[in-house]
């Protein structure tokens, strides 16, 4: 029941930034700025909070199997994308296999795993996302341009995300040597942080608002829905359960890959001329259809 009301919240919150978007009191410009706030400020906020608890052994184990579990479902998005998407026109296929490699997890992932699964979660859902922002500015960019390794490894060090993490650490190792943060600061992080789900789905409802609506739910749109939605999280949830992995690591994991279509997609194809409305159309279907995805994959998890 957590999930679908979360679901619903969000919805109500992307409705109103699709709304005001098209009312034209959200320009483009606005969206870029406040995207630009959303991961230099909101989300490294989010990702330090996530990490205000004492590290044990136990935590220590899972955050690292979880870094583990995640870099092998991201390097099997790049061996399944030479095979799914061949039959498809070039510029669809290239955000179609971008869309793979790259979900909507920074933005609804973090809300969502903390709605489920609460801070420690959300401490698993920081970590899970570092492999997804290592090949998001690696092999997710390459799709469009050509990248050179030693700077994309450079952008993604410096990543105000991953930074984020750097900061997180120290404050986990502070808070496990018995010290408090000032409370000042650790209640700025929360406030700053807490802003995180309305924003984001915020943005990503003015984004939609410039999807055209004659040929929204077309066969090539649904097939990518059913492969990102729901083959994709159940395949990965049978091979982590027959693995006997920890119950929180498979549900952070599994409700992870079945976040819908990354709103990059759209703002890099637009940038290197590719396919940018077949890429908002894939980023609306699939958001949309994983407001009754995303609380079936979580029932499912939890049987």
């Amino acid at each position: 029941m957590e999930i679908i009301n979360l679901q619903l919240e969000i919805f109500i919150i992307v409705a109103s930034g699709f709304y005001f978007a098209k009312k034209g009191m959200v320009s483009k410009e606005t969206r870029r700025q406040l995207t630009d706030i959303m991961i230099f400020w909101i989300l490294p906020c989010t990702i330090v909070k996530s990490f205000s608890m004492e590290m044990t052994i136990d935590i220590l184990k899972d955050t690292a199997l979880i870094l583990f579990i995640s870099f092998i479902i991201q390097i099997s998005y790049n061996v399944i994308n030479r095979f799914l998407y061949n039959k498809f026109p070039h510029n669809q296929a290239i955000v179609m296999k971008y869309a793979t490699i790259v979900s909507n997890a920074g933005f609804m992932g973090m809300p969502i795993v903390s709605s489920v699964y609460g801070t420690t979660g959300l401490l698993y859902c920081s970590i899970a996302l570092i492999p997804l922002r290592i090949f998001m500015w690696t092999s997710g960019l390459s799709l469009f341009t050509t990248t050179n390794k030693k700077d994309a490894m450079k952008t993604v060090l410096t990543h105000p995300c991953i930074i984020a993490v750097y900061v997180g650490i120290v404050f986990m190792a502070i808070l496990s040597m018995g010290y408090q943060i000032p409370s000042f600061l650790s209640t700025t992080i929360s406030a700053i942080g807490g802003c995180n789900t309305a924003i984001s789905m915020f943005i990503i409802g003015a984004i939609l608002s410039d999807v055209e609506w004659g040929n929204v739910f077309n066969k090539v749109v649904l097939y990518f829905s059913a492969i990102r939605l729901i083959i994709i999280p159940l395949m990965t949830l049978l091979i982590l359960k027959l693995c006997h992995v920890d119950p929180l690591v498979i549900g952070v994991s599994v409700l992870l890959t079945a976040m819908p279509a990354g709103s990059t997609a759209a703002m890099l194809a637009q940038k290197y001329d590719q396919d940018v409305l077949f890429a908002s159309q894939l980023v609306f279907v699939t958001t949309l259809l994983s407001l009754v995805t995303l609380p079936m994959i979580s029932f499912i998890i939890n049987l």
